[in-house]
């Protein structure tokens, strides 16, 4: 049974939703929260597969609470669903650390797609938003970066990545811990550990969050 939490504000929202995941066979709603601090402490006590987040909450919105959930349960993947739709909020959502995002307008079609997506540790992005991000990033980007095994350090100049550290780095991004990265590797944990370590600094990332929008800029994990 995958056990999902919801955090909305709204109270008609929540049941919509409700409603559209426990119609789904092995899915169940485990716990609602009205505000993102609510939210936070329910993922702290009910152990939650998945969650739910709405951006605009009172008390705490859906972004710092993802930030806050994520820093003590990195593993859980949390979507987005919301009414703002500009590239900022997008791009805040990846460094936030969520792994889909989904405009509440879409939610009717879209919703169960998303939560199977994130269930197999994929991310999810509706056309439209991945449309958005491509763009954003697009636009910023330099031909330096259109060579193949080539991406963007945070200031600006190219960095050739290994295979090895490109499997990594897509591991990462995909939510996994640095001992699952090792199993899936064929690693010791302390051998994905520095491979973690290192690709920050090559980088010059500093959290996962950091490590998934790069690896989302650069094409590395595949947004649908």
């Amino acid at each position: 049974m995958l056990r999902i939490l919801i955090a909305d504000d709204h109270e008609v929202a929540r049941q919509g939703i409700r409603a559209l995941l426990e119609a789904h066979p092995g899915w169940e709603v485990c716990a609602e929260a009205k505000d993102g601090r609510e939210a936070v402490e329910l993922a702290a006590t009910v152990n939650p597969a998945l969650i739910l987040l709405d951006i605009g909450m009172p008390n705490l919105n859906g972004l710092e609470a993802a930030r806050q959930i994520l820093a003590s349960s990195p593993e859980v993947p949390i979507l987005i669903l919301t009414m703002l739709d500009s590239d900022q909020v997008v791009r805040e959502v990846l460094r936030a650390g969520a792994r889909g995002f989904l405009l509440k307008s879409d939610a009717g079609r879209d919703l169960v797609a998303a939560v199977e997506a994130l269930q197999l540790r994929r991310t999810f992005f509706t056309t439209r938003v991945s449309q958005m991000v491509l763009d954003g990033f697009l636009d910023r980007e330099s031909p330096d970066s259109q060579e193949e095994g080539s991406e963007k350090k945070q200031d600006g100049a190219a960095t050739v990545l290994t295979g090895r550290e490109r499997e990594v780095i897509q591991l990462l991004a995909e939510g996994k811990t640095s001992k699952e990265v090792a199993v899936a590797l064929h690693l010791s944990v302390k051998t994905a550990e520095t491979h973690r370590t290192n690709l920050m600094r090559k980088l010059g990332l500093h959290s996962v969050a950091d490590l998934t929008l790069y690896a989302v800029r650069n094409g590395i994990v595949q947004v649908f």
